[in-house]
């Protein structure tokens, strides 16, 4: 009988995957890899060679999860073309977890006193732009993912009420914009891990919060910017 959860997460530049049980949510093994544009070349050969090393195969896999955006769309793509593809094969359940909520989750799990903050997952969305998000230390959604310019009034009105804890790659751009706020904290070097998105699947696993694998896609939360190549003379 399959037992394993097997996730990806492929929304920011590292390539990460991971192995969880079902029975009791623990972890058996994760690997990443943190090299730019790889996740195309590297994700099955991170999935196999956790499997391997973990001495289990795709046939002890019950389900995949997958980091579900917002994030990278060329990584978002690929993560859950690879999840898809694994489903199909396999004839098992697709489940996706928010990208932003399993950074939460992910900063939660380790902070002392967590109940003393909202956690306010930031992911760059270029120039001064982020995607984020707010939850309590229990994972309850304050505030929907969201598309957020980043100014010095950005969130003011939570910041009036509530120690933010901020952190992802998107946070650097708001540190200095609320430097004297005393209601502002930062953590540096939080990165998307399939290990946070894996522990939050095993819940969706039990509750069967699936996913329908033929028309799945992930939560890209803005249209894609795209240009129109020029008419050569």
């Amino acid at each position: 009988m399959s037992f394993l959860i097997l996730s990806l997460e492929t929304s920011s530049s590292i390539c990460s995957v991971a192995l969880h049980r079902v029975a009791d949510g623990s972890l058996v093994g994760q690997s990443e890899l943190r090299l730019e544009k790889s996740h195309s070349s590297h994700l099955s050969v991170l999935v196999n060679q956790l499997l391997e090393n973990c001495q289990y195969t795709l046939q002890d896999v019950a389900a995949v999860a997958v980091s579900d955006g917002p994030g990278s769309y060329t990584g978002l793509r690929i993560g859950a073309a690879a999840a898809k593809g694994l489903c199909f094969a396999l004839e098992i359940p697709l489940v996706a977890i928010s990208t932003l909520q399993a950074l939460a989750y992910q900063v939660a799990s380790y902070t002392a006193r967590p109940e003393q903050y909202l956690f306010c997952p930031m992911l760059d969305a270029r120039r001064m732009e982020v995607y984020a998000a707010l939850y309590t230390h229990e994972g309850q959604e304050v505030l929907a993912p969201t598309p957020l310019i980043l100014e010095e009034t950005t969130l003011a009105e939570q910041l009036a009420h509530h120690r933010l804890l901020c952190f992802g790659n998107g946070a650097v751009k708001f540190q200095p914009l609320v430097a004297g706020n005393a209601h502002a904290d930062f953590l540096s070097d939080i990165q998307p891990s399939a290990v946070a998105v894996g522990a939050l699947a095993v819940q969706a696993f039990r509750e069967q919060d699936f996913r329908d694998v033929a028309y799945y896609e992930p939560f890209y939360l803005k249209e894609v910017y795209t240009t129109t190549p020029r008419p050569k003379a």
